[in-house]
């Protein structure tokens, strides 16, 4: 009988220990399985940005990974007001161009951060015709149409809305154009969302739909300066764009219609070389852009997968690859920045301290029947994504 009890008793005990051991495995699991949650996890956070001239209230978005990328987003024109990414040595810095004030993006100013539409880029003398119908546009850019008009979707309050998923977080934003608003036909409700995951990527996405036939093209606008320090300029930033042609222009910007080989040209981009290797060179194009304005033809077997451009700062390490599903690319090297916006922390933003990648549809598409049509049908969805992907190189 007392060897059945110490049986029993000894069996009790390792039956214990087994639980033992078991809870502490599950209490382990469940440790790790909230560090891993803890370490995937990318917020949002809703703050009061200021009120409007015209009194709407404007708020602002942050968005924020575990890696040390921020991403700060106005309702008022979508804009990035600051988006910050380590460098080489692991610091945080912003490396967008900004304003530090609601009243100063109400100003007029070079498009900062902007969401652009209905149409992005110039359109000329601001008209195009639909089905045998001419339409007159805001014109804002003498003699031409650009970036949708003095009012366009850069100018108004979008109403936002939050989406989390734990590696993600998105912020959807949403705007109701109405028929003839600028001059563009069709009531067309908008949808722009950013998306920051936690391997440092930046992805946004365009949606639309209207109930008329009219143009769409939509595109972001944000100077980027990958020093993270805006007194020096964007000249000693390495550029590639896998792209062998270019829409040249004329002397009013828009396109002649042809496309014209890269190669041997201060446009080729397709291997990495500096901005400021050629910007200064007697070229043509060159000189009616000022410098480099103008939309290149994109390679881009796999939409959405290729890498179509990359820019590399050596001194800081960082660096900008994106994808999209855009035909082009307008590189802007910020030729008419002039000393006269104010930066947030003192002194003026001057000549060429930022530069712009517009992933979108070529210039003047509506009035160009050889390029890729812009033209958007009721019952259709308009969908396009653009993704700023950042890492750095030591």
């Amino acid at each position: 009988m007392n060897v059945l009890k110490r049986c029993v008793f000894g069996l009790s005990l390792l039956s214990l220990a087994a639980v033992f051991v078991q809870c502490k495995n599950d209490k382990k699991a469940d440790t790790e399985k909230v560090e891993t949650d803890e370490k995937a996890l990318v917020t949002i956070d809703k703050s009061e940005y200021g009120t409007t001239a015209k009194g709407e209230k404007v708020e602002s978005y942050k968005l924020k990974n575990q890696n040390g990328m921020e991403v700060d987003i106005i309702t008022f024109g979508g804009r990035i007001t600051d988006l910050k990414v380590p460098n080489k040595a692991g610091v945080s810095e912003n490396v967008v161009i900004g304003f530090n004030s609601l009243a100063q993006y109400e100003k007029e100013n070079p498009f900062f951060g902007a969401l652009i539409g209905r149409y992005g880029n110039r359109i000329a003398k601001g008209k195009f015709s639909l089905d045998g119908k001419e339409y007159q546009l805001a014109i804002n850019n003498a003699p031409n149409a650009l970036h949708g008009g003095p009012q366009g979707f850069f100018n108004v309050v979008w109403k936002a809305d939050e989406v989390k998923s734990g590696d993600t977080a998105s912020l959807k934003l949403s705007y109701v154009s109405k028929d003839m608003e600028e001059g563009y036909p069709g009531n067309l409700k908008v949808f722009v969302t950013y998306t920051l995951t936690n391997d440092n990527q930046l992805e946004v996405l365009y949606e639309a739909t209207t109930d008329k036939k009219t143009v769409v093209n939509l595109t972001q606008h944000s100077y980027f300066n990958l020093s993270g320090d805006f007194t020096k300029t964007i000249l000693d930033h390495e550029l590639t764009l896998n792209a062998d042609k270019l829409v040249p222009v004329d002397a009013d910007l828009i396109p002649t219609g042809k496309l014209e080989d890269v190669a041997g040209t201060p446009f080729d981009f397709r291997t990495s070389k500096l901005i400021g290797k050629d910007i200064n060179a007697k070229n043509e194009q060159l000189e009616k852009g000022k410098g480099y304005d103008h939309c290149w033809v994109l390679n881009n077997p796999e939409k959405g997968k290729t890498i179509i451009a990359k820019v590399y700062h050596a001194a800081s390490g960082r660096v900008m690859e994106m994808t999209t599903d855009e035909p082009g690319i307008q590189f802007y090297s910020g030729n008419f920045l002039d000393g006269t916006l104010p930066m947030p922390n003192g002194g003026t933003f001057a000549h060429r301290t930022g530069l712009c990648l517009e992933t979108e549809h070529y210039p003047d598409s509506p009035n160009q029947k050889n390029f890729p049509t812009t033209v958007l049908n009721p019952r259709e969805n308009y969908k396009t994504k653009t993704t700023f992907k950042f890492s750095v190189k030591k």
